[in-house]
């Protein structure tokens, strides 16, 4: 007895409000959930605030967490905007931290720390933005998926830095342990107030994707072509150039965020280096709206829950999956909440039954 209508149209407060109440009801879904473990939700929920925002250390901390975010999440966007649904934001930080942990490794002697970090952070977006370019090419060329592409492609990085840290790059002062060489001062990004600069960088970023999406004719075309590729191809646009540019740049950012781990947090190359952020960004970057400033909101929102979620399982001895739950019952609903936002629900009249 029920329809499926199209919204003819939805005003901006309409469709933050159905996200807003998406949210809403995702925390308490969750709370539901973590109340039927046997925790108090708002203790919970609490607990995970205080130990993300409750003394300046923490702060730091979820700063730091935010940065991989923000990064990741921009570079997301400008794929999503094109509806190039790019799966593979891990193996793109992964490989960045590779390229740059090549730099890192073999020239942080012969050149000043300034010179090294650019050259890494060019290496980083080079690489990053090679290994998101495969799957675009293989879109516009044969039309293959880009989703599962993508996917699979997280897979062949994840097991290359792992031969690369068992074989050829295992440091041979490790006494055994397979590890890569810790990178030289040299190649380790500086700190501003006592925040490594990857901060600076992430809000320069979001200022640039920004710029570039909104009054860029580049940004344009992007967006045109997820919107419609019928009038893109209409107004004479170069559908496979634009893919692959915006592939180009999505894999750039990702790589970039994998030099940043590599180089401040990390300071070696490990196959744990991309920390999940790959994924996370799919959700913050769905939250955003994909809209470059919303990106620094959400992204920081979620720090919060990741650094709050490590805390609770300290001071709770609540599991870590918990955390992850959370994140995946918001994804959920923010998902839902697109259907909503696009279609509402109505009864079939007499005269169509």
């Amino acid at each position: 007895m029920l329809r499926i209508i199209k919204r003819e149209d939805v005003s901006k407060r309409q469709s933050i409000l159905i996200r807003f109440i998406a949210i809403l009801l995702s925390l308490v879904f969750s709370g539901v959930f973590i109340f039927i473990l046997g925790f108090n939700p708002i203790e919970v929920f609490g607990n995970m605030v205080i130990g993300a925002l409750g003394t300046e250390m923490r702060i730091k901390e979820t700063i730091i967490k935010a940065i991989p975010l923000i990064i990741t999440s921009l570079g997301i966007l400008v794929a999503f905007k094109m509806k190039f649904w790019n799966i593979g934001g891990e193996g793109q930080i992964i490989m960045g931290a590779f390229a740059a942990t090549y730099i890192a490794l073999n020239y942080s002697d012969n050149f000043s720390r300034p010179v090294v970090l650019i050259l890494m952070m060019l290496a980083a977006m080079i690489t990053g933005g090679i290994w998101a370019f495969i799957p675009a090419f293989f879109k516009v060329k044969f039309g293959t998926n880009e989703t599962i592409f993508t996917l699979m492609m997280n897979y062949i990085a994840l097991k290359w830095v792992t031969y690369l840290q068992y074989g050829p790059w295992k440091d041979p002062n490790s006494q055994g342990f397979p590890k890569v060489a810790n990178f030289e001062v040299n190649a380790i990004l500086p700190s501003v107030f006592g925040i490594h600069i990857g901060w600076i960088i992430a809000i320069v970023l979001t200022i640039i994707i920004a710029i570039f999406m909104n009054y860029t004719k580049k940004g344009y075309e992007i967006t045109v072509v997820g919107e419609s590729i019928d009038t893109a191809k209409y107004a004479g646009m170069n559908i496979k150039m634009i893919v692959i540019t915006a592939m180009l740049i999505s894999g750039g950012l990702c790589g970039l965020t994998g030099m940043i781990q590599a180089s401040a947090i990390e300071k070696t190359l490990t196959v744990s280096l991309s920390g999940g952020y790959g994924f996370t960004a799919i959700i913050t970057t769905w939250l955003s709206n994909l809209k470059a400033p919303f990106v620094l909101m959400t992204s920081l929102a979620f720090a919060v829950l990741l650094q709050g979620g490590s805390y609770i399982q300290i001071a709770m001895q609540v599991p870590s999956s918990v955390a992850d739950m959370i994140q995946g019952m918001i994804l959920f609903f923010v998902l839902g909440s697109e259907f909503f936002i696009r279609y509402t629900i109505g009864l079939k009249s007499k005269e169509v039954a």
